[in-house]
């Protein structure tokens, strides 16, 4: 199948890494360095997770104003909008902080993306959930989609669902663990995917 969408992470993917800062929430969370947060929470009491909700909504709202487009994230995107290529954004975030955040995008607007996926409205990754549910939106199978991120739930995700998955490493090294799926393509930066699409082989 020839690919005919692409699936974004936002926060550290189309974004700077670093203005949410996941230490320093789980820190105000009391939350395990080593648990990943929406998890967390939803282990704790009822009548406790209104409160740690809260706290996490207002450190998400502080990073958007504070985020910035990734390098070469406005290239890569208007490229695909060139191109035709539908583009879509999966996060475990909310969709008030993407709104924001994408104010700071120059030619770039949410409605430039066919599909936004958010914690309202499908299970976090690492489910699959959003994937399918996205592909689904777009028109798509999930065969047919390649969902990029800077994170092994990225990959994890995609690959549950049967995408194609590409990791982001932003000139690092790679953050998925021994025992974690592959991704299908490593890139150091965004501009090396829109090239990379069409290497892409059809299967």
């Amino acid at each position: 199948m020839a690919i005919k969408g692409v699936l974004f992470d936002f926060d550290g993917t189309l974004t700077v890494p670093g203005a949410l800062d996941f230490p320093a929430i789980k820190r105000l969370l009391g939350c395990p360095l080593d648990h990943p947060i929406l998890e967390f929470i939803a282990l704790q009491p009822p009548d406790c997770r209104p409160g740690l909700m809260k706290i996490l909504e207002e450190q998400e709202d502080l990073a958007a104003e504070l985020s910035l487009p990734n390098r070469g994230a406005e290239r890569c995107l208007q490229s695909l909008i060139r191109k035709q290529m539908p583009m879509g954004i999966l996060t475990r975030s909310r969709l008030k902080p993407i709104r924001m955040s994408l104010e700071r995008f120059r030619g770039i607007t949410i409605d430039h993306f066919e599909v936004v996926i958010t914690r309202e409205m499908s299970l976090p990754k690492p489910h699959p959930d959003g994937v399918i549910k996205a592909a689904e939106r777009m028109g798509f199978s999930p065969g047919e989609l390649v969902v990029v991120g800077d994170f092994s739930f990225d990959v994890i995700s995609g690959k549950r669902a049967g995408a194609v998955t590409v990791l982001l490493t932003n000139g690092g090294v790679s953050v998925m663990a021994s025992n974690d799926p592959e991704p299908d393509y490593i890139i150091d930066h965004l501009e090396e995917l829109p090239p990379l699409l069409t290497a892409v082989p059809e299967s």
